[in-house]
Formats: structure tokens, sequence, C-alpha cells
């Protein structure tokens, strides 16, 4: 009898433990996959509630995390951590995530122990070196290492195409449109107490978050400035911002909006309580990339606080506007959403580009293609 087909999936911050969850939980009920996971922890707080919620138990914890790490430490930990588990085990094929230092350096490991490697949420571009830094390049240099690359959008896969990155490219959609599916209910009880003490009825929830490494400083103030703005110019409005847990973020957000009148701070929330959150905004703002995809899906218009934005597709699509990060751009663009019910409508039910929740499916699909445990066929 032949041994399983072993597939390693490796991530290690929060966004990628949301959309590799579903995969992860596909992979495990395949009969002919042992499907094993490893975290580095790069997230620790915040990745440890979404393995809980889903269920998933690694079988690796790297736990690389020290406080005010750098990026450096977290790919040289995460390079010698992942040497040390394909010496005791080599799996078959490694699914590795996004654009995070986690992601690259375990690809850079499998590829040293000359394991094929599988991208999932492959083809993101920019163009821009340092924006978003240093997820543009991660992914760029994960594109070179990668056998298979999973691909969210056809934009993305013609971006793989014309770089000619060789290995196979499939256009899946995005696992977290998957997750969607799994975290999103009515009548749900939030976890979080300054969301459960949140009086939603009559009021307009702006869900805001805002925590790239480019924002430093004075973007990151530009954006607390335009929040408050629109506080004191809509009665109505509720501004909720999960705040992360770097400090270089903590430093500008909390002297500028901490103990403000409807303005809502909170730690980072659970996933079922974001996901939940969002669903109940009127609009969301942010800085992420998941947002841009999550929301959309919700029917919430999304306002990216950036210069460029890697999913181009949202904003052809009309789900996102990217807005930079000057506070009358901002507090402008969020007005106008506010005030205009036409504008507004156009955006929330304008056809999410990302997918129909079958993309860990579709995946796995093409895993048992590469791995001979399925015909080359569809």
């Amino acid at each position: 009898m032949n041994p399983k087909t072993i597939v390693m999936s490796v991530f290690g911050a929060r966004p990628d433990a949301v959309k590799m969850a579903p995969l992860v939980l596909r992979l495990a009920a395949e009969p002919d996959i042992h499907s094993v996971c490893c975290v580095t922890g790069q997230h620790r707080q915040m990745l440890d509630g979404i393995l809980n919620h889903f269920g998933i138990k690694p079988d690796y914890d790297l736990d690389i995390m020290t406080p005010r790490q750098s990026l450096a430490a977290i790919a040289a930990k995460t390079l010698t951590g992942m040497d040390e588990v394909f010496g005791e085990l080599r799996p078959d094929l490694v699914l590795t995530h996004g654009d995070t230092s986690t992601g690259f350096a375990a690809t850079l490991a499998a590829f040293y122990h000359k394991i094929p490697v599988g991208h999932v949420e492959a083809g993101l571009r920019t163009g821009a070196r340092y924006s978003p830094f240093p997820e543009e390049m991660n992914r760029q240099m994960i594109s070179r290492l990668a056998s298979l690359h999973f691909c969210p959008t056809e934009g993305n896969r013609q971006n793989l195409e014309a770089e000619q990155t060789g290995g196979e490219l499939y256009v899946t959609g995005n696992t977290v449109i998957d997750a969607l599916a799994m975290t999103v209910r009515d009548g749900y009880a939030f976890e979080d107490p300054a969301l459960r003490g949140i009086d939603y009825t009559g009021r307009r929830i702006l869900t805001v978050t805002a925590h790239r490494r480019e924002n430093y400083g004075a973007p990151l103030a530009n954006i607390c400035r335009a929040l408050l703005e629109l506080r004191d110019n809509n009665p109505d409005v509720v501004i909720v911002y999960p705040v992360h847990l770097s400090p270089a973020v903590r430093e500008t957000v909390m002297p500028l909006l901490g103990g403000q009148e409807r303005i809502v701070l909170t730690d980072p929330v659970g996933l079922l309580d974001m996901h939940n959150l969002m669903a109940r905004s009127y609009l969301v703002l942010t800085d992420s990339g998941g947002l841009q995809e999550e929301a959309p899906a919700l029917g919430k218009p999304v306002l990216v606080m950036r210069r460029e934005t890697e999913r181009p597709e949202a904003v052809e699509a009309g789900t996102v506007k990217l807005v930079g990060v000057e506070r009358r751009d901002i507090a402008d663009a969020a007005q106008t959403l506010l005030d205009d019910g036409g504008a507004y409508r156009q955006m929330a039910k304008a056809v999410n580009p990302y997918g129909d929740g079958h993309a860990s499916e579709r995946i796995v699909r093409a895993v048992k293609q590469f791995t001979g445990l399925t015909p080359d066929s569809q």
C-alpha cells in the first residue's frame, strides 16, 4: 500500500491563517492526502484565535515572534526553523500564502530542499518595490520559486504570464470568500465587549483598519485626523477601529483617537467578530489587503487608504476606491458615500471579482493533479 501524499501548509500571520484555514480543512478531508500544518507564529496572539475557531491544531509551531522583531529576524528564524522541519519531514508539496516574510522564507527553505511549492494568492502586484513593504518583493520572489501558482483572478494570472515565472498557473478565486461562508451569521453575538456595547440601531458604522508599515508616522496621523472629521460632521456615525498591536501603530493612534466620543478603539478582534462587524457596517476604510476582498463579498464599499493597490480588479469592478493617505482625500471620499445614496449603491452592488466560495476545491483539485493522485484533466 502506497503512503499518502504529504501536503504541508505553512503560514504565520493572521490574514494568511484566515485564508488558508478553509484549504487546510479541505485537504484534511481528502483520504489520499496527509495534510500537515506548520505555523511560524509571526502574529502570535492574533494567529491562535483563528486556529482555535477553525479547529486547526498545527503539527509544527516555530513560535518565532518576539517584541519589536525586525523583518530580518522574522525571515531568518523562519528559514532556519523550516530547514529543521524539512529535515524531519519531507513533504511532497509545500503550500505557502500571499506575501508575508513567513511565506517568502518558507518558500526559500523548501527550494533549498528541492521541495515543490504551491503559492496560494499568487500574482498580486503593485509594481512599486517598497509599497507595500516588504510584501511586494516577498510575493515577487515567491513567484520565482513556486511550481504552482493559485491566482485569485485572471488579472493575477496575466501578471505571472507576463513575468514568465514558469510553473503551472490556475485561476481559483480567493479562499477568503470560502472563509466568509463559515463565519458570517444572522443574530451573531460579539465576543469583544466593546463591540457588544455598540448600539447598531440607527447608526452608520465605519469599520477601520490601518497598520501598513508604509503608513507609519504622518500618513497614519492623516488617517486619524480624517476619522475625527468624519465623526464631527456626521452625528449618526460610529467609527470602530481594531488597532493593530504594533507599537508603531499604537503610538500614533491612541493619542489622536483615544477617549473620543463615537470612536471605538479595540485590540485586534477575532475572526468572527471582524467578519460580522463588517457585515453590520455601512462602509469600510482600510489599508489592509484582505478587507478589499472580504468587504465587497458582504456588499460593503471599501475605501483603500494607500497610494496603490495590488488588487486593481476590485477598483475596476467598482467595489473599491483608492483614496490615498491625505486627510482631505480620505474625508471627502467617505463623506461622498455618506451623503450620496446613488454613489453608495453603485459600489455596494458591484460584483465582487474574487470568486464564488469554491477556491479551496479548485486548489485541492490542482494539488491532486500535480502530485499524481488524479489524471491531468479537469
